[in-house]
């Protein structure tokens, strides 16, 4: 498994289709995975830090998760298979239950764990953006211009890839 961290939710042009895009906490690949609106809109809030006056559906299973006695100490995604991606939660007890990759990933933004992508997924699904030096390391993105190129090089790869370039 490879521990991986949410860059963000974007919007896929020309569709309009929303996908969350993971990264490789030690690593250089991406993983882009196209979900709903409504997922969309639970990771962006969770990543803004705002706390809707009701809980979501995603506040509400973590809520009731923890008046259980228990806790979601990590979510794994799992495999992708045409297209679709497919993700665990786990809890403290080591109890698993299935999830879809979107729902796991909003519900562990808020129960504040780390989310891990099997290596055959990031195998299949990552891919590379930006550049890197001649060692492998990701440069430092530190002057207004690489950041522009870093931009535009993944609305490039948006342009260009479709859900089908996934399936296998």
């Amino acid at each position: 498994m490879i521990e991986v961290k949410i860059i963000g939710v974007r919007i896929e042009m020309p569709s309009n289709q929303p996908l969350v895009l993971l990264r490789e906490l030690l690593g250089e690949r991406h993983i882009p995975i196209w979900i709903g609106a409504a997922e969309a809109t639970a990771i962006a809030l969770a990543e803004q830090g705002v706390v809707p006056p009701r809980p979501l559906t995603h506040d509400l299973l973590c809520g009731v998760v923890l008046a259980l006695g228990h806790t979601i100490v990590r979510v794994n995604l799992t495999k992708v298979e045409e297209g679709v991606f497919y993700a665990e939660l786990v809890f403290d007890n080591g109890t698993t239950i299935g999830s879809r990759a979107s729902d796991a990933i909003a519900i562990a933004q808020r129960a504040q764990c780390p989310i891990w992508a099997a290596e055959t997924l990031v195998d299949e699904a990552g891919v590379i953006i930006g550049g890197h030096d001649e060692d492998g390391n990701e440069r430092a993105v530190a002057d207004d211009e690489a950041k522009e190129r870093e931009v535009r090089q993944f609305r490039e790869f948006l342009n260009d890839v479709e859900p089908e370039d996934f399936e296998k």
